[in-house]
């Protein structure tokens, strides 16, 4: 399950619409509806933490119907062509800037390879994107109480926002 296109040698990230990243043995790059069968085992690994139940074939159809749709933006971190985390964005726009928006909605390095750097780069190559798709903001949410993730955030520049409360509409139950 190796994605073909993911070690690329150097420290880039080039214009088109591929964006790679590469640091010591881990690289990123974006990823097309061909690749999604490769990250979705990453995908199910994420959804468990979250305590849904395994479904690799319905996370490959998920992941692959955003990329075919144009409803995602997928990045995929990998050493020695075997992914081993990923990012996901879903573009909106805020009608108050009248400006696109990104949704970093997901976020997911495999527990052996965390600490080790793929998280930073796949928050890289969310930056880049965004700033190449002239958006204003990257937006997103995370468990109040995971500190980890908070502290990773933050030294990539988010900041907390404390102007604004998140509401949700649950229409049926997960």
């Amino acid at each position: 399950m190796a994605l073909g296109r993911l070690i690329v040698g150097k420290n880039t990230s080039g214009g088109g619409t591929k964006m790679n990243r590469t640091s010591d043995s881990i690289s990123v790059s974006r990823c097309d509806a061909a690749e999604a069968a490769a990250v979705a085992p990453l995908f199910d690994q994420y959804r468990i933490f979250y305590g849904q139940p395994s479904d690799v074939e319905g996370a490959h159809q998920f992941l692959q119907e955003r990329l075919v749709r144009g409803e995602s933006i997928l990045f995929a971190a990998a050493a020695e062509g075997v992914p081993i985390g990923f990012a996901q964005l879903y573009p909106v726009f805020s009608s108050v800037s009248m400006r696109r928006v990104f949704i970093l909605n997901d976020l997911y390095v495999h527990a052996e390879w965390r600490g080790r750097g793929a998280a930073k780069l796949l928050l890289q190559a969310v930056r880049d994107c965004a700033a190449a798709g002239e958006a204003r903001s990257v937006q997103l949410s995370t468990a109040a109480g995971n500190a980890a993730a908070r502290s990773l955030y933050e030294q990539a520049g988010y900041e907390l926002d404390t102007v604004f409360l998140t509401y949700e509409l649950l229409l049926e139950k997960a």
